[in-house]
């Protein structure tokens, strides 16, 4: 996940009914809300040098700056001094983008969740007066990043769970047909033709001709249709083909039943969902030397 950061060098805002330069306390109660902080604190890095130099604002005066950033989150439009007006323009981007994007980012379409502005403010100020009795802004970042990760993937699995639950009961089917065999990690296969050549390593470079389907049969990807083999090292491709490719012969071809977990799991890639399990075949032409 790539790292957060301010629109353009720096932005954010929220809501607080004080403006007093003392930091206001959050309540982190749930993940979301210390993730909601950790975000809002990871905003600030970088942030007054742009004020300073940017936008032209005398850090005597954060607390104006901070009035103004709260009261325009509040749509509030009152432009008296440089550091509210900054104020006012970082708080109308962050109303009107970043909480929407950060929303998107975790919850996806489901517009009913959202972190917490409270807390994202609370973090916000914390780093722009410089008070890291909670956490660092790098720590921030470093917290944000894997508890998105967390929260995001929780998220696609109430939304997606019912992906990963076909795509059991499909492999489990699988396990029983006849000819089958199984690799480790709960990756099957079985044989079309069995090749006599030399066994590609993860780092090895090979040569491969392949078609990839959704459980419903669906084509999602094919070289064969495209007339034109594949070629890539063994360990940059997802750890079910790995799996395969490396206990397969030069010469064979192979029909490959993939878990989720061994796929894209929560990730989503063109037609392939969060938590699809995935069928290939793979034909191993060569290991490129």
């Amino acid at each position: 996940m790539k790292k957060i950061s301010l629109i353009a060098t720096a932005a954010a805002a929220a809501v607080f009914a004080s403006c007093s330069s003392s930091t206001p306390k959050a309540d982190m109660k749930t993940d979301i809300d210390s993730l909601s902080y950790a975000i809002g604190k990871a905003q600030t890095q970088g942030l007054k040098p742009y004020l300073v130099n940017r936008e032209n604002v005398d850090t005597a005066y954060i607390n104006e700056f901070i009035k103004g950033v709260n009261e325009a989150v509040n749509a509030g439009d009152d432009k008296k001094k440089t550091a509210y007006l900054a104020g006012l323009r970082i708080g109308q981007q962050i109303s009107q983008q970043m909480i929407r994007g950060i929303n998107y980012e975790i919850f996806g379409e489901d517009s009913v969740n959202t972190i917490s502005l409270k807390n994202f403010m609370a973090g916000f100020i914390s780093g722009v007066v410089s008070d890291d009795s909670e956490m660092t802004i790098e720590e921030a970042q470093d917290f944000a990043m894997e508890k998105m990760r967390t929260v995001k993937a929780a998220q696609l699995e109430k939304t997606y769970g019912k992906n990963k639950a076909a795509g059991e009961a499909y492999l489990d089917s699988i396990s029983k047909k006849e000819g089958i065999q199984k690799l480790a990690n709960g990756v099957y296969y079985e044989v079309v033709t069995e090749g006599k050549g030399e066994i590609p390593t993860d780092s090895s470079r090979v040569k491969v001709n392949y078609e990839g389907k959704l459980i419903d049969g669906t084509v999602f990807d094919s070289s064969y249709k495209r007339s034109e083999p594949a070629t890539f090292r063994c360990n940059q491709v997802i750890p079910g083909w790995t799996e395969a490719l490396t206990h397969m012969p030069v010469g064979s071809k192979w029909i490959v039943y993939i878990p989720q977990d061994q796929a894209y799991a929560e990730r989503e890639a063109g037609q392939i969902k969060p938590f699809s399990a995935l069928t290939f075949t793979i034909e191993l032409l060569s290991i490129e030397k």
